[in-house]
């Protein structure tokens, strides 16, 4: 991988961060949205904040708080537009603050277009985007969360979290050669979709975002333990990134970050989650007591 910088403006970032259902409600639908954050901006220079990190924004049932994304390419409507996100991207930047994105590049929902024409007998170009295994039958893969009897295919998919959802197929570090259904990394569905991630990620930093925190970033490539050709692969996205936008940062959602650095990422988020809110609380308490969010 080539040496690799860090854009200057993360050397001394203050981040915050936005479950934008649960921040500001702008319409008074009960549902915090973006025009509601844009509200807030000067509330929050007033902090300091210099970054902000938004809770998935995507489209998406919401079964799992927007971890379960059905169109990667769409701002949810309950949230508002990608206008509106174009414009926070903007306002933000005004006042010297980042937005960073919750990208969740692992699966998506059942209810995503791609997945749907997964899940279709007849051969097509998503067949091999998520993982599947070689038999409807197969209802136990050490190893393995699998879901059996969902769709019109002889196969059962792979699921990372709830049956909702299904694993997108970053291949395999190690394929068992006795399940042939485990594709290795070089396979054309695991590369198919690293191409469609980097597209997504160029979509959103082209309309101004400063960047992505990755959701289970160490758990792409399937059979992977030492974490290897996981982090080959952010390898290869940070070396894209820099290239293209060079002032965009990466972070991950991974724990380990002798993994996670290496593998390229700006950062590694290992705060405990409820510790830091407690935190974050106090400090807002006795820095903006006058200006009530």
């Amino acid at each position: 991988m080539k040496s690799q910088t860090t854009p200057t403006w993360l050397e001394d970032a203050v981040f915050y961060e936005i479950y934008p259902q649960t921040f500001c409600d702008s319409n008074g639908d009960g549902i915090g949205d973006i025009p509601g954050i844009i509200n807030k901006l000067d509330y929050l220079k007033c902090l300091g904040v210099t970054a902000l990190w938004l809770n998935p924004c995507f489209e998406s049932p919401f079964w799992d708080a927007g971890y379960d994304v059905s169109d990667y390419y769409k701002v949810a409507p309950r949230y508002g537009t990608n206008a509106d996100l174009k414009r926070l991207f903007e306002e933000a930047r005004k006042l010297g603050i980042r937005v960073l994105l919750d990208l969740v590049p692992g699966h998506t929902s059942i209810e995503h277009p791609w997945f749907k024409q997964s899940c279709k007998h007849e051969p097509n170009v998503f067949t091999d985007w998520y993982i599947w295994t070689d038999s409807a039958w197969k209802w136990d893969v050490p190893g393995y969360r699998v879901i059996s009897g969902h769709s019109e295919r002889d196969a059962a998919y792979v699921t990372n979290f709830f049956y909702f959802q299904p694993a997108l197929n970053y291949g395999f570090a190690n394929p068992d050669p006795a399940q042939p259904w485990q594709q290795p990394v070089d396979a054309p569905g695991p590369q198919a979709v690293r191409h469609e991630l980097r597209r997504i990620m160029a979509f959103w930093l082209d309309m101004g975002a400063s960047g992505f925190r990755v959701d289970m970033a160490m758990a792409m490539v399937k059979g992977d333990p030492s974490q290897v050709e996981t982090m080959r692969l952010w390898q290869e996205m940070r070396t894209w990134l820099q290239g293209k936008y060079s002032d965009a940062c990466l972070v991950a959602e991974w724990g380990k970050p002798n993994q996670s650095i290496k593998g390229g990422f700006h950062i590694d988020f290992t705060v405990t989650f409820v510790f830091s809110k407690l935190a974050i609380f106090v400090w807002l308490g006795n820095t903006c007591a006058n200006k009530p969010i």
